[in-house]
């Protein structure tokens, strides 16, 4: 998962920077924020189960963040990207497509889960657009300033920088709070020893 927060406001910084308030807002304004293995949902760990509920307690924390002190609400200037590093071994009816080799050795694998949070993202949004990771470092370059192609071989041949996910003439939507079996609380009082978030 990242956070790009639009304007650079954010609460305090740290494992669970988004789940404290405070006064330190140093945070840069592109975050990756990666689960400990209990709470990845990596396919086939038997002790993965917080997954889901860690997603929606940093969503929470997010949308119902204070203003800032100019005003500004998180839930307003920030977008949250969820997506999974690989497709887990369970099954897609799609085949995944073959590009030729000249635009590199690495090919598409099958598809993955991605999951666009914010104010200007359309309700049950679903895009029929074929995105892949280097959509998502376009993204950054278009939000940054930064020029396309620059951050390395995905980024050069991404044909999509999921821009179709953000309305941005639109108000912003209100927060609505995701509902889920464990909250932010329980994140920061779990005392169980991390594991690797993947293991292979």
């Amino acid at each position: 998962m990242w956070i790009s927060d639009w304007r650079m406001c954010w609460p305090t910084s740290g494992t669970g920077f988004v789940f404290k308030r405070g006064n330190n807002r140093n945070l840069r304004s592109l975050s990756w924020v990666i689960p400990a293995g209990q709470n990845s949902d990596h396919a086939g760990s038997p002790d993965n189960t917080g997954g889901p509920a860690w997603v929606a307690a940093i969503v929470n924390a997010i949308g119902n963040q204070p203003p800032c002190p100019n005003g500004e609400v998180y839930w307003h200037n920030t977008a949250i990207i969820i997506t999974w590093d690989d497709w887990g071994g369970w099954y897609d009816h799609e085949p995944p497509t073959i590009l030729p080799l000249h635009e590199g050795d690495y090919q598409y694998g099958f598809r993955v889960p991605l999951i666009v949070v914010s104010a200007y993202t359309p309700a049950a949004y679903i895009s029929n657009f074929r995105h892949d990771f280097g959509s998502i470092l376009r993204f950054v370059e278009n939000n940054f300033g930064i020029p396309e192609g620059q951050l390395a071989f995905a980024d050069r041949r991404a044909r999509t920088d999921l821009t179709d996910f953000f309305h941005l003439d639109q108000p912003p939507r209100p927060f609505q709070r995701v509902s889920a079996d464990k909250d932010a609380t329980y994140f920061l009082n779990d005392k169980t020893v991390p594991t690797d978030p993947d293991d292979d």
